[in-house]
């Protein structure tokens, strides 16, 4: 069903995972280190990767970060430490998920089905939010977004995003000045299976504003209402 790239350098984990996701139709591909992963990432990028944040020449995070200057595709993060700043990290570079280890494979495997049907890389369209016109080019001043291409620009000029930052942002723009909850938003992009915490929105909001600001130091249509979530500035 789709191409995945799993880097970690735990053969146990290696083999366990790659047998779970084929088990499920999926084509695997393993690294042992990241160096080699982030070559393979960039040659021949897979429909998503998984990458473990401790292996030897170059850590995940490190992996993620590189592969961010290039590529948007979907990204969910292994890791066996339990520190709140690593996964905060993590979402800040621009992972799109994030799994403690030890974790069920059944677990895994919901997770990269919930990122594989958002992308549409399951062979299945893309899969559409529950608004109206969620199909449409989106034009909120200057921004525009295009969910049939997955492409946004801001005043002409491009901005990448994430699978998980694009839903977000849709889902503000689409009713400018509208408050929407850190949970509404965690409906609009995330699979109602998969859990998520209020820093995970926040990480990936403070992602967006970041990269929205490299092409426009200026920009500052996504508000923050504290304590209640967020809105798209209405023009």
């Amino acid at each position: 069903m789709a191409n995945i790239t799993l880097v970690d350098d735990d053969e146990n984990i290696v083999a366990s995972v790659s047998l779970a996701l084929e088990s499920h139709g999926h084509t695997v591909t393993a690294y042992h280190d990241g160096a080699a992963g982030l070559e393979a990432l960039e040659t021949s990028p897979p429909d998503l990767a998984i990458l473990d944040v401790k292996m030897p020449r170059m850590d995940g995070m490190e992996v993620l970060r590189r592969l961010r200057q290039t590529s948007q595709i979907p990204v969910v993060m292994l890791t066996s430490k339990d520190e709140e700043i690593d996964e905060i990290l993590g979402f800040n570079l621009g992972a799109d998920d994030y799994i403690h280890k030890p974790f069920s494979q059944r677990l895994l495997i919901e997770r990269v089905k919930a990122l594989l049907r958002r992308t549409g890389a399951d062979g299945q369209d893309a899969e559409p939010m529950a608004t109206e016109g969620s199909g449409k080019a989106i034009r909120r001043g200057k921004l525009v977004m295009d969910p049939a291409r997955h492409e946004s620009t801001w005043d002409g000029q491009p901005v990448k995003l994430t699978v998980t930052e694009f839903l977000l942002l849709q889902a503000l723009a689409q009713r400018p000045g509208f408050v929407k909850s850190r949970d509404n938003l965690m409906d609009a992009a995330y699979d109602d299976q998969v859990y998520v915490d209020d820093r995970t929105i926040d990480s990936h909001v403070k992602r967006m504003r970041k990269k929205f600001r490299s092409v426009d130091p200026e920009f500052d249509a996504i508000e923050t209402l504290y304590g209640v979530g967020y809105r798209y500035r209405e023009s």
